[in-house]
């Protein structure tokens, strides 16, 4: 999923919250209703635009800033988080650390990211060793040899090397082999004519960096036509590139071959001398994710011109250093990925940008920090509960799917039940004492902690799956489904307000975490989930008649969704396949976590009685709607709906409320009004 941010005393707050969810209690303090009525805005037509309607106070009390190029609740949540982690770092920085601990770690990669004055006095000199080496290049072996070498530092020109799980034995983990190596990261940006004016402005950042890199000294070419060399090498590896939709089908990205059949199809990368440089010389087979891909890289590699191949190297290490580097490499990137995909205006500041690094860095050590301060361990059996809760209200919506049979109801339902739940934080951290930290210059860092990365996933490769593995921190304000383990996550970050609301009757955490819950179960039933069984194996369990009922309903969704115009210059429409996985679970966990409230009504855990003259249902749809309050530029709304396999905040509401039929029963929609759906027209699916 994609989802929100979280606060500190709030922490305790949910695990209150989450305690009168589950057992009902009424004792305490008198509970409201959980809506703010300045977040409304009460003079729009909620029949017509029930996005504004319960959005529009927030949005117009929180305007976008020159930092951002969207700005919605759980953005501010993510801010006010990181507000938090900053006091955690700056703690540990003001320390006095034993040499080589996790707090010494954590302080000298922040200290030295935040040294803008040795930043700029070190200018590209953090690079120049990597590209020293790419200038030396003579030969076609040695080319893929350098492949190698910035494949092992985390840089993955041409394709990349993943783990994930075997699709015929998800017990297993193997190597994946994906496309790569676009800098502006989707074909589409060099094939298709609207993006010309970003080639125009990527080509000036290429010979920007290039210039300010001091390569085109080294190698003795003009900047501009070094530029002009790595555009021709990215959009050749474009147009053999799967596009989103392709590469969003298990099916069409799962080819599992012998080391030979993958050299075979691919003969100038030589996987053989691969594997053995990656430290896995006994790997015999793997997944090539997109075969056609990796035959065009074999011909690139093969026949391109050297002077291009190495020019494209040079980018793919300058690119991935920019960030890191002084501040000219810092504002020339931002111009492009900020400015002209996104429509930013101004930079992030310093603390935040390396902040994030920090973070990524070390991720889970710092999340430990994270937990101890602000989440308390009693919040992670509650939030069980309430996933029992929401599991109950799910069967009983199988139950009731008049489109299923009794077998693949039986199915679905033993998948449901085999969920791995995962709530707040791992049970055992990860160990970093052999990533290495130093004082000599950020980017050097940020290299040694792209290896380490490296060989912790390439540890993994033809071993068994660990199931108790996060794969998201549990500062990250977000929720997951992973579908080769079956398993749902839910962060401790994301455990709190506008989720939880423990001053609040429970209509609208119902409407919000609730909903959170549902919608990643969801997902284990979705366009791509459904094809996966309870063991996580890409297996049909679906009848025939089942199977075409799924799609024939998913196909109202898609056609639903492709109709929503989302800006009007250029006029560009919604990609409902592309966003089907999550409009499904959109659809799938209001409908969900509606059963579950209702259910808590009949238990005495929801009042139904009107609050602040908003019934229980009418409560649980405005929360549900809050939660994608959101402000957003041109740009963002056109780089997004090409990128994100979400549909955008507005649409969430907007675009999947008419699908409901309890929506347009709380707020009296009629064929009359603008959010309105005709009944037939309804998608009927979880």
């Amino acid at each position: 999923m994609h989802f929100f941010k979280k606060n500190s005393r709030i922490i305790m707050t949910t695990a209150l919250t989450m305690a009168v969810m589950a057992t009902g209690c009424n004792r305490g303090p008198k509970l409201t209703s959980g809506i703010d009525i300045a977040n409304l805005d009460t003079t729009a037509n909620l029949h017509d635009d029930f996005y504004q309607y319960a959005c529009g106070g927030w949005m117009a009390a929180n305007p976008l800033d020159a930092e951002h190029s969207r700005y919605g609740a759980f953005d501010k949540l993510n801010e006010d988080n990181q507000v938090k982690l900053r006091s955690i770092v700056d703690s540990v920085s003001a320390a006095q650390n034993e040499p080589g601990s996790i707090a010494d770690k954590i302080a000298t990669m922040y200290n030295i990211g935040m040294d803008s004055v040795r930043l700029q006095q070190q200018g590209a000199e953090p690079i120049a060793p990597l590209l020293g080496e790419i200038a030396k290049i003579n030969s076609r072996e040695a080319l893929r040899s350098e492949v190698n070498a910035l494949h092992l530092q985390g840089i993955f020109p041409f394709y990349a090397l993943l783990n994930e799980a075997d699709y015929d034995n998800s017990e297993m983990q193997i190597a994946w082999i994906y496309q790569s190596g676009l800098g502006m990261g989707d074909r589409d940006y060099y094939l298709e004519a609207k993006n010309a004016d970003k080639r125009t402005a990527y080509l000036k950042l290429i010979t920007t960096e290039l210039t300010l890199s001091g390569y085109d000294k080294l190698i003795g070419l003009p900047a501009d036509k070094l530029a002009v060399m790595v555009m021709q090498v990215e959009t050749r590896l474009a147009k053999a590139q799967y596009d989103r939709l392709t590469n969003r089908d298990p099916h069409a990205t799962f080819h599992k071959m012998t080391v030979e059949q993958a050299d075979a199809t691919a003969k100038g990368v030589d996987f053989k001398g691969y594997f053995a440089a990656m430290g896995l010389p006994k790997l015999t087979s793997f997944n090539l994710a997109q075969p056609e891909y990796l035959t065009e890289v074999g011909k690139v590699l093969d026949a391109e011109n050297m002077e291009s191949l190495k020019a494209y190297l040079a980018w793919n290490v300058i690119n991935e250093a920019a960030g890191y580097l002084s501040d000219d490499f810092v504002n020339a990137n931002f111009d492009f990925y900020g400015r002209v995909l996104s429509g930013k205006e101004q930079l992030r500041p310093r603390w935040k940008r390396v902040l994030t690094t920090v973070d990524g860095a070390m991720s889970e050590a710092l999340g430990r920090l994270y937990v101890a301060k602000y989440f308390p361990p009693e919040a992670k059996e509650r939030m069980l509960t309430l996933v029992g809760n929401l599991q109950e209200a799910f069967a009983q919506r199988i139950d009731g799917a008049a489109w299923m049979d009794d077998q693949t109801k039986g199915k679905a339902k033993e998948k449901l039940a085999a969920m791995i739940v995962k709530i707040g934080y791992p049970d055992k951290w990860r160990d970093y004492s052999s990533l290495e930290i130093k004082d000599d210059s950020y980017f050097a860092n940020v290299l040694r902690s792209n290896a380490f990365e490296v060989q912790y996933m390439l540890s993994k490769i033809d071993r068994p799956t660990d199931v108790n593995e996060w794969l998201m921190p549990p500062q990250m304000v977000n929720a997951y489904y992973n579908p080769t383990t079956n398993e749902i996550c839910f962060p401790a970050a994301i455990l709190q307000p506008p989720f939880f609301n423990m001053a609040a009757d429970n209509a609208v955490n119902y409407g919000a975490i609730g909903v959170v819950i549902g919608h990643e179960m969801t997902h284990g039933f979705d366009d791509q989930g459904h094809e996966y069984d309870l063991n996580g194996n890409l297996n049909n369990w679906w009848t025939d008649k089942d199977a075409e009922n799924f799609k024939s309903n998913a196909k109202v969704l898609v056609e639903h969704f492709n109709g929503i115009k989302v800006l009007d210059n250029p006029e560009l429409y919604a990609n409902g396949e592309y966003t089907l996985g999550e409009n499904i679970a959109d659809n799938g966990g209001l409908h969900i976590s509606y059963v579950a409230m209702q259910n808590a009504i009949a238990k005495g855990q929801v009042s139904n009685k009107e609050m602040d003259g908003f019934t229980a249902a009418q409560r649980f749809f405005l929360a549900y709607s809050l939660v994608w309050a959101s402000n957003i530029r041109p740009e963002e709304i056109e780089h997004l709906t090409q990128m994100d396999v979400h549909s955008l905040a507005r649409w969430r509401v907007n675009g999947t409320l008419p699908h409901i039929d309890e929506f347009h029963e709380a707020w009296n929609i009629t064929e009359n009004d603008k959010m309105y759906l005709a009944p037939e027209k309804r998608v009927k699916l979880w």
